[in-house]
């Protein structure tokens, strides 16, 4: 059961995108590749050949890349000859949760490597950073600059709902997220968002515009999104434009 379930979604995933490229101008006679290695005689000959690079590409997308192709090809002749499987669906389902196990623990591994350099490139960052005209550093290694000031006196607090347009970067440069950009501001609860922010937004008045350096430990930690990665710091513009309690 669980072998077919297998064979039925990497089929499905193969159909799925394949059907997602453009297709070429029909033409007629022999359609060749562009390095003449195949010829494709008919269009059985050519989904023949689209669904086994979709499922390679899904395959190696899912981790599956050092597979024994004989065994891999047998497997898919003993299912399309009915022949009794080497493996029941207890012995598969085994297989697939020590695969899983040995995937999880190999990226925890890569994760934590990634996280150390991240964390030192961070804490290098910070130590150059605070010594800027303008930074403030706190106690927490939170560090802000005021790049526009409010003129209302009113601060949120951890149980507000506040307002905010933002723009995050990395370290580097790099743009992983911004209200800014999609034109729309967001409302949140305080309490629900990273404690870099949590602390930042409690000491900011309405109205006012800070960049903020976030430490990682601050942030996301170890378990950054993939856009943004293990042990990153955080720079953000924030605009605080309201508080709806």
């Amino acid at each position: 059961m669980i072998r077919s379930f297998l064979l039925i979604t990497l089929f499905a995933c193969s159909i799925a995108g394949f059907s997602q490229v453009k297709k070429p101008a029909p033409k007629t006679g022999a359609v060749k590749t562009a390095t003449a290695a195949v010829t494709f005689k008919n269009n059985t000959d050519s989904i023949s050949y689209a669904v086994g690079l979709r499922i390679a590409q899904s395959l190696k997308s899912q981790g599956f890349e050092n597979l024994n192709m004989q065994l891999f090809d047998k497997a898919m002749t003993d299912f399309r000859t009915n022949k009794t499987a080497a493996l029941n669906d207890e012995a598969i389902a085994k297989c697939f949760g020590k695969f899983q196990q040995e995937v999880n623990a190999k990226k925890q591994k890569e994760d934590e490597a990634k996280a150390l350099v991240s964390k030192k490139e961070g804490q290098a960052f910070l130590a150059q950073n605070g010594k800027r005209a303008g930074v403030v550093t706190l106690p927490s290694g939170l560090q802000y600059e005021v790049i526009k000031a409010g003129t209302d006196n009113t601060k949120p607090t951890i149980n507000s709902k506040v307002k905010c347009h933002y723009t995050g970067t990395l370290i580097n440069g790099t743009k992983f997220d911004s209200s800014v950009d999609r034109g729309e501001p967001i409302t949140f609860p305080l309490g629900n968002v990273i404690r870099g922010w949590q602390e930042a937004l409690q000491l900011m008045t309405v109205g006012s515009k800070w960049k903020l350096y976030i430490p990682s430990d601050l942030a996301y930690g170890d378990n950054g999104p993939p856009n943004i990665g293990p042990g990153a710091t955080l720079i953000f513009e924030v605009e605080l434009l309201g508080i709806e309690n």
